[in-house]
């Protein structure tokens, strides 16, 4: 936990320090200025994006679903490229694929990461990116394998916004996650859709 939190520490400190030293005059997208965006859209140096995920976990070989918030911060420092932060939190049920069966599941994910979009070209703006983070877990189970655990993990994918005004629009994301629990690796994904915040 205090690694992620450090993780996600380090993001905004580069993030403020970026856009502190960004050079002045014309094209500078500094604190408050726009990056152009074509048809009327004008496309802004922070997003906030705010929406429903969808997990499917496989901590143990028999995979189970999660849900829940997922909540990012994204600085872009030109046309394309930015910086992201991430915080997820999501719940679900284990079912018959644990021993005891129908464990309750938390988790919490704390990462950052970088991020390249192909912004100014209309409504649409899809983008890929790779975030790393600490994942944590806590099943209703407190002893044995399960019950209270931490692990790095790292997601891969991308998404497509589409804006419904200059301030806001839709998003769709997927990405494939890696996990190490347990001392072995694990593969998840996970679907992200919601709203994006432009300032």
């Amino acid at each position: 936990m205090r690694q992620a939190i450090i993780l996600v520490g380090a993001v905004l400190v580069l993030s403020i320090s970026a856009a502190a030293q960004g050079p002045a005059g014309a094209g500078a997208h500094g604190s408050g200025a726009r990056i152009p965006y074509a048809a009327g859209f004008e496309g802004s140096v922070w997003q906030l994006g705010v929406g429903y995920q969808y997990n499917r976990i496989n901590l143990t070989g028999a995979p189970f679903n999660t849900q829940g918030l997922n909540t990012s911060i994204t600085r872009f420092f030109n046309d394309w490229f930015a910086l992201e932060g991430q915080v997820a939190g999501t719940f679900g049920n284990t079912g018959t694929t644990t021993v005891p069966a129908n464990l309750r599941a938390k988790s919490l994910f704390l990462g950052g990461g970088l991020r390249i979009a192909y912004r100014g070209h209309g409504r649409t703006e899809p983008w890929i990116h790779g975030v790393g983070g600490v994942q944590y877990f806590r099943f209703t189970q407190t002893a044995g394998v399960l019950g209270s655990n931490h692990a790095l993990e790292g997601e891969i994918g991308g998404g497509i916004d589409y804006h419904l005004n200059p301030r806001t629009a839709v998003r769709l994301e997927a990405d494939a996650l890696g996990s190490r629990f347990f001392s072995a690796t694990q593969r998840h994904f996970q679907i992200v859709t919601g709203l994006v915040f432009n300032f």
